[in-house]
């Protein structure tokens, strides 16, 4: 569980996050929709810590992190192996194979044999059908491929949770139907995911719970049909832009 109350969160003088009440539950996926520049993507950072509320708390599990206070790099370490991170262009280790960057982090975090992380990498690739990409580098990848190795490698560090960035915003129609496909076997699988996402075709077929935000507060929570089929009238408006 990962639950964020009364959390804040300022940019100068722009108040990206209000007063966020909300709990992410294991096995299920979340979507979180709204506007540009209504706090999606700063409350998904803010569950891996890439951005720091200055208010609030965030309990995960059984414990619980007050952001009053300093976080101090233990905590800061194991949120984000409890959170695995996918973002919209994802960075690799230039000098490393495609293998090398997905086993980096399970050999020296997990502390994984390189046997066992490379036996489990090339599983990965396979799901995500890259099995013939394991020994290329960075530079000779798409950017669908790199996209899907960077979910492999997000798995490999097995998070509790899946956070994913607007991951096909970048990607042309076939492509981002292929991290779709991807993401929805995941859902399917009944992974912990929570998706920042444009695609309100894929929310509607993957998610088990929708958000909306807006200007920084959470407008809706609740279910797909809700949002879909029962929208408030602002939501429905913002369903329109989209010709669902």
């Amino acid at each position: 569980m990962l639950k964020l109350e009364n959390v804040n969160k300022t940019y100068t003088e722009h108040q990206a996050l209000k007063d966020i009440n909300v709990t992410f539950n294991p096995n299920e996926t979340t979507v979180i929709v709204g506007p540009s520049g209504s706090g999606k993507s700063t409350l998904l950072r803010s569950l891996n810590l890439l951005e720091e509320p200055e208010t609030g708390t965030y309990t995960i599990d059984d414990q619980t992190i007050n952001f009053n206070e300093p976080i101090d790099k233990s905590t800061l370490l194991w949120v984000r192996r409890k959170t695995g991170m996918v973002f919209q262009q994802p960075r690799m280790f230039d000098h490393l194979t495609v293998l090398g960057n997905i086993i980096e982090a399970p050999v020296h975090v997990l502390k994984q044999s390189k046997a066992d992380a490379r036996k489990e990498a090339t599983k990965l690739l396979e799901e995500v059908g890259l099995a013939d990409t394991a020994k290329r580098y960075p530079y000779q990848l798409s950017g669908g491929q790199t996209q899907r190795i960077a979910i492999a490698r997000a798995l490999a560090m097995h998070p509790d949770y899946l956070l994913l960035d607007e991951p096909t915003s970048a990607l042309d129609p076939e492509i981002e139907a292929q991290i779709l496909r991807i993401l929805k076997q995941l859902a399917n699988e009944h992974e912990s995911l929570i998706i920042v996402t444009h695609n309100m075709e894929f929310a509607k077929n993957a998610a088990d719970r929708m958000l909306f935000l807006e200007d920084g507060a959470i407008g809706f929570d609740g279910t797909p049909d809700e949002f879909f089929n029962h929208p408030t009238d602002r939501i429905n408006r913002f369903l329109n832009a989209y010709k669902i």
